[in-house]
């Protein structure tokens, strides 16, 4: 697609060259099935992206800990099942100090040792600073690091794109700061599809002294009006152009649609990788099927 290789520029830019290799931070995010069905496309999605040999599973933790039971179950039940390391996502609103205390020990007991700290999702009803005992994800991962020490790897949210909360890119970008300074390991990002806000937010964050690792946020497209609402909702870019296109597919040319994502996916990913990111998070949706096609794809280019 002439179009497509024109709008990513994919041969410009490049610092290194990548290979597809175990020394690449490659992981998956799923979410806890609530149904028999769903219980089913989880476990076939973890089966497939099992072989892949993923630095590990990352599970989510619903608004306001409204899956905190789920996440548990599915993050223990995961690691025991597959014997690759899973990570739950651990949020600030509506925790309490006693019961995250006691959860992080609950972790410690299943050998869970890394997590992904997170401010979360503002449950609906919940005012906007009576959440919890933590108002901000830097406060979530201090308590972390004061009640376990360097037990776990710790996980936090980055955004290329600001966060639509932000009052601006460079506050946005001293919050994340705050985040690391407080003891994260390492960052994932929020999905994006310019892979230039990817490496503008790099050299931004090596400019305030931020080191750490920070994976890129990939989100397969299967469905343009649900990514549209995603998109809206969490403020990630879908440039003009990109929005045109998936626009131009029929409601019922699904497979046209997924086929298009996968490749401007899959070239995004190879930029990001050829320009030094230390590796890919996969949102799955729980789905293996786009996910496997776009790294098949990268295997193809090494």
């Amino acid at each position: 697609m002439v179009l497509l290789a024109a709008n990513l520029n994919l041969r410009e830019q490049k610092s290194r060259p990548n290979t597809m290799n175990t020394a690449l931070n490659f992981s998956y995010e799923f979410f806890p099935p609530r149904t028999e069905q769903a219980e089913q496309n989880l476990n076939q999605a973890v089966q497939q992206l099992k072989s892949l040999k993923p630095h590990y599973f990352s599970v989510t933790f619903g608004a306001g800990g409204s899956t905190k039971e789920k996440t548990f179950e599915t993050v223990v039940k995961l690691q025991q099942q597959t014997g690759i390391a899973v990570a739950p996502h651990l949020s600030c609103m509506a925790a309490s100090k006693a019961g995250l205390q006691q959860l992080l020990q609950d972790y410690q007991q299943h050998n869970i040792k890394r997590i992904v700290a997170l401010r979360g999702d503002q449950p609906s009803g919940v005012g906007r600073w009576d959440a919890g005992d933590f108002n901000h994800a830097n406060e979530l991962v201090r308590f972390i690091r004061e009640q376990t020490g360097d037990y776990f790897t710790i996980d936090v949210a980055a955004y290329p794109e600001v966060h639509p909360e932000a009052p601006s890119a460079q506050r946005d970008l001293l919050f994340f700061k705050q985040k690391v300074d407080a003891g994260a390991n390492s960052a994932i990002t929020q999905y994006f599809y310019n892979p230039d806000a990817y490496f503008n937010f790099i050299e931004r964050c090596q400019c305030v002294g931020i080191n750490i690792p920070i994976i890129a946020g990939i989100m397969p497209i299967s469905n343009y009006a649900q990514l549209a609402r995603f998109s809206q909702a969490c403020g990630a870019e879908i440039p003009r152009w990109l929005q045109r296109r998936l626009a131009d597919f029929a409601e019922d040319d699904k497979a046209c649609l997924q086929d298009f994502g996968v490749e401007f996916v899959s070239q995004m990913c190879r930029r990001l990788l050829d320009g030094g990111a230390a590796g890919l998070h996969f949102y799955t949706l729980n789905n293996a099927h786009l996910t496997l096609r776009i790294i098949n794809n990268l295997r193809k280019e090494t």
